[in-house]
């Protein structure tokens, strides 16, 4: 898409940010991330909190068989920014698609936390994981 803009002569291109690019592996089971690892982050000087929260305390993969998986959230400790989100399981391609919306828009912890997620849903582990990290989690 900024190819084809820039290509085209488009005059707002918007920035690439190559952090911000999903990595979605369709397999079974799918795995999904954006942004930097826990490693990566220590190794760059973040202060990290992390949080995990896996599948099969998620009660729609409990109902439709698919508890292998979780989800992993890194944040700096400091400014409370995403900076990274890692997923393996079922649909995680589908729902990493959240976490990039975040760091594109650069959302906290805090206005992840604030966000309702529906329920029934997977993506309710998405903000479990969040929750997690500052240790607030509802279902484990």
């Amino acid at each position: 898409m900024i190819a084809a803009e820039a290509i085209a002569g488009c005059e707002h291109v918007h920035p690439l940010n190559a952090q911000n690019i999903p990595g979605c592996t369709y397999a079974r089971p799918q795995v999904a991330s954006v942004g930097l690892t826990e490693e990566k982050a220590r190794q760059q000087g973040y202060n990290v909190k992390v949080g995990n929260f896996p599948f099969i305390a998620n009660g729609k993969a409990i109902a439709q068989g698919s508890t292998d998986g979780f989800v992993k959230t890194v944040f700096d400790a400091d400014s409370g920014a995403l900076l990274g989100a890692h997923m393996v399981g079922a649909e995680v391609t589908e729902m990493i698609q959240g976490y990039t919306v975040a760091r594109t828009l650069e959302t906290t912890e805090a206005e992840i936390m604030e966000t309702i997620f529906p329920h029934p849903t997977l993506s309710e582990a998405m903000h479990e994981s969040v929750l997690a990290a500052y240790g607030r989690a509802l279902h484990f």
